[in-house]
């Protein structure tokens, strides 16, 4: 599938969609915790961005990223299987690291499940494309991982 995706920002009409690709895409095996109402939240919060390709009138990717004073934190990326491969990911990053410099923010940090090695191939890629030290994985709970350079959390390092 080629034809082009539409990238722009969630609405209010998005956050059941996004809250489901999150249950089934993401937190496979975890309690549901991206619902309806926190995907919401995320759409109408003065901190946060969230960032949705359309294709046929179907959200074919999404990502949330919550902006702090200093860093932000990447909440969740998911690309439907049927786009994956396609550039999409790779849209929203650029779309959520552009937003990031933009608001001052030169840090960005992010968790993946630790058996998602598709999802660290592509974090390591944005990793050089951004110049930035290939990053190492650290465990945590819930079959998470923090993606890190040595000694510290992930550095987008987005300039």
């Amino acid at each position: 599938m080629s034809e082009l995706a539409h990238i722009g920002l969630a609405r209010a009409a998005d956050a059941r969609e996004i809250a489901e690709m999150s249950r089934d895409l993401i937190e496979q095996g975890l309690t549901w915790s991206w619902t309806p109402a926190r995907v919401q939240h995320f759409i109408s919060g003065a901190e946060s961005s969230v960032v949705v390709a359309r294709r046929e009138q179907r959200i074919a990717a999404f990502a949330i990223m919550h902006f702090g004073d200093d860093v932000a934190h990447l909440n969740l990326l998911a690309v439907a299987p049927e786009h994956r491969r396609q550039g999409l990911g790779m849209r929203l990053m650029q779309w959520l690291t552009t937003t990031a410099i933009e608001a001052g923010v030169f840090r960005v940090n992010l968790e993946l499940r630790t058996h998602n090695e598709a999802a660290r191939i592509f974090y390591e890629r944005r990793l050089r494309a951004a110049g930035s030290h290939s990053g190492l994985l650290s465990g945590s709970r819930s079959g998470a991982a923090h993606v890190a350079a040595p000694g510290e959390e992930l550095n987008f390092g987005v300039s």
